[in-house]
């Protein structure tokens, strides 16, 4: 009986949330037929759910409980029935809206039981839905809430992914699909307990609201971005797709284009096509004295055409005229035939024949009697406005013979003045062309006969006179230039002897420096044993001195200088491994431009227990660099 009634309220649970889907008439939840076979212990309740719905509730056999159930008919107001037929039966449905009152029942769950929250409260608030939500944010779990129980009361609203539980009593769901976070938050204001139980770590008030989660985001981010590369492929193949078609090039003008454009002139299937070219070609201003000819030519191929094309247009209107004359006999054909069809109404509209016929019969006969003189008389008066127009068209011909048989012979005397023109014309344009051809022709004699001159030798000889006198100084220059690489090859082993002779003075020097301060190192030494009393009297005595004394004979001489031996000193303690004299220079003319180097070297070199100077590398590598050696030096002092 237990595991009735949590069945029960289960799936009394699953109806309610599709009562308060209903209001909206986009999408209903479908019903498990599963559901239909299982026991309940109140059959009344559930016939009551299914009253609500609309649907004929149905018995633990599949029998209808109530057999005079009307499905026309709904208990609540707001729902319209359902059907199998109804649009979007088994899709899930939006959320609920906040302003319908939904009922909420017991779930009973196996290890646990959620009670509905006080109906007369205001709804739980929840924040802004975030883009692509698919995880959710549930807060007020017991104490002793295990991830198991978290599973089984959340799983009835679609497949988890993934659960993030917290010790602090709540956890993050992330569901596969955005719909299963609006049944999750159905859920908000329940009082969970886990089993029977009244302890405070096995009951809380569950609080569910959206989550935002960057998975979630990163999905929706790529389905966007997917869906606006879409619209992008789409709009450019609308562009494409709508974009007219680029004109083709025109060729260059040449000789053998312009034979090829003068036979598609003679074709009349290619004119159209030809003249486009032959127009870009007299626009682009390819029309020079030598090609003058040509374009003549195929201007007047193109003017023999004009008469084809006045004969095909007395052809087309003639063949008007036929459609014409074809049309106005049909039309009258089909007069006729109205005629006949209207005066068969006429005739059985007469008292021998109508009496006979009964009242629909009679009413028909009226009705296609009207439609058939309302359509006679459409074309009727079709057919009377084209004879009007021919009859118009007969008076402005009659007007147009008389005043051409007067301008005829006026005309004919202008036509054959126009005539003689043009063959003058064409007569003129001949002469032209011939012209050119001769003067061409004597250009190319004389061209000829230039070359056969007297003068021809003494050109010939002034060309081999160059001639020579260009080989002779290509000798001269390649003379030079074998020299010139003799030169530079002495250059280049004078410079590699003097780059070894500079290499060996340096390990020289390096040898001699690094002798040098192994002498003064030994010393130092052996003068540090002798002169201890020494120095001690001394350090007497100058305590004697006047200041100033021992000013002259310290190796620093001002202020100035002391202030560059402190600074120099800081950055030769920063560089363990020496720097070279141009490094600790830029770093000082970054404090001060006027600093010379010579007078920096020539102060370290002074201060021989502060600073010391080392060779360092092998070769074309040899540095010099400066040392602080203030600490060993204060020891040797």
């Amino acid at each position: 009986m237990v595991q009735d009634h949590t069945m029960q309220s289960g799936f009394r649970w699953m109806w309610v949330y599709e009562i308060g889907v209903a209001a909206d008439n986009s999408r209903t939840l479908n019903v498990d037929s599963t559901a239909m076979t299982l026991p309940m212990s109140d059959p009344t309740a559930w016939a009551t759910a299914m009253n609500n719905l609309g649907m004929a509730p149905l018995g633990i056999a599949g029998q209808p409980i109530l057999p005079d159930f009307d499905p026309a008919l709904g208990m609540m107001t707001g729902i319209p029935p359902i059907t199998p037929m109804m649009p979007g039966l088994g899709i899930v449905p939006p959320p609920i809206p906040p302003d319908m009152p939904v009922v909420k029942e017991i779930i009973h769950c196996k290890s646990c039981t959620l009670f509905p929250p006080n109906p007369n409260l205001p709804p739980p608030a929840t924040r802004e839905r975030p883009p692509g939500c698919k995880t959710v944010f549930v807060g007020g779990l017991p104490e002793n809430g295990t991830e198991q129980i978290i599973v089984e009361v959340f799983e009835q609203c679609g497949e988890i992914i993934a659960i993030r539980k917290s010790k602090k009593n709540f956890c993050h769901i992330r569901f596969a699909e955005e719909y299963m976070v609006d049944k999750a938050l159905y859920l908000s204001g329940y009082r969970i307990r886990l089993g029977s139980s009244t302890d405070k770590k096995d009951t809380g008030r569950l609080h569910v609201d959206f989550a935002q989660a960057r998975d979630d985001l990163y999905e929706w981010e790529c389905k966007q971005r997917m869906l606006a590369r879409e619209e992008r492929h789409r709009r450019r193949m609308e562009e494409e797709r709508l974009r007219p078609p680029s004109p083709p090039p025109v060729v260059h003008y040449s000789d053998h284009e312009c034979s090829v454009v003068a036979e598609k002139l003679k074709d009349d299937s290619k004119f159209s096509e030809a003249v486009q070219t032959l127009l870009t070609w007299i626009e682009r201003g390819e029309v020079n004295r030598r090609s003058a000819n040509n374009f003549y030519s195929m201007i007047q191929s193109a003017n023999s055409h004009v008469r084809r094309l006045v004969n095909e247009k007395a052809a087309h209107e003639k063949d008007m005229e036929e459609a014409k004359e074809k049309f106005k006999q049909a039309l009258s054909g089909i007069l006729i035939q109205f005629e006949q069809i209207v005066a068969v109404y006429h005739s059985a509209s007469k008292q021998k024949a109508w009496d006979h016929f009964t009242k629909a019969q009679r009413k028909n006969i009226s009705v296609w009697c009207k439609q058939a003189e309302e359509i006679r008389n459409i074309h009727n008066d079709e057919l009377m406005g084209i004879r009007r127009e021919e009859e118009m068209e007969m008076s402005d011909d009659e007007i147009e013979e008389t005043t051409e048989t007067k301008e005829t012979e006026e005309s004919a005397l202008v036509s054959q003045a126009e005539a003689l023109k043009e063959e003058n014309d064409s007569l003129r344009w001949q002469l032209d062309a011939y012209r050119n051809e001769v003067e061409l022709l004597k250009q190319e004699q004389g061209k000829a006969l230039r070359e056969d001159d007297p003068n021809k030798e003494q050109q010939l000889k002034l060309l081999q006179q160059a001639l020579q006198g260009m080989q002779q100084h290509l000798l001269k220059v390649q003379e030079e230039y074998k020299r010139k690489e003799a030169e530079l090859e002495k250059i280049k082993d004078d410079k590699l002897q003097v780059e070894k002779m500079l290499e060996n003075l340096k390990e020289k020097i390096y040898r001699e420096m690094t002798a040098k301060e192994d002498r003064k190192r030994e010393l130092t030494d052996y003068q540090k044993n002798e002169n201890c009393a020494s120095r001690m009297c001394a350090s007497s005595q100058d305590s004697d001195y006047p200041l100033e004394k021992t000013l002259n004979s310290s190796p620093i001489k001002s202020e100035r200088e002391a202030l560059l031996v402190g600074i120099i000193s800081t950055f030769l303690h920063v560089h363990p491994f020496g720097a070279s004299i141009e490094y600790i220079c830029s770093y000082l003319h970054r404090l001060d431009n006027k600093i010379c180097t010579s007078d920096v070297e020539c102060l370290m070199s002074r201060l021989q227990h502060t600073f010391k100077q080392e060779m360092t590398g092998v070769g074309a590598s040899l540095e010099k660099r400066w040392k602080f050696c203030g600490f060993e030096g204060l020891k040797l002092t």
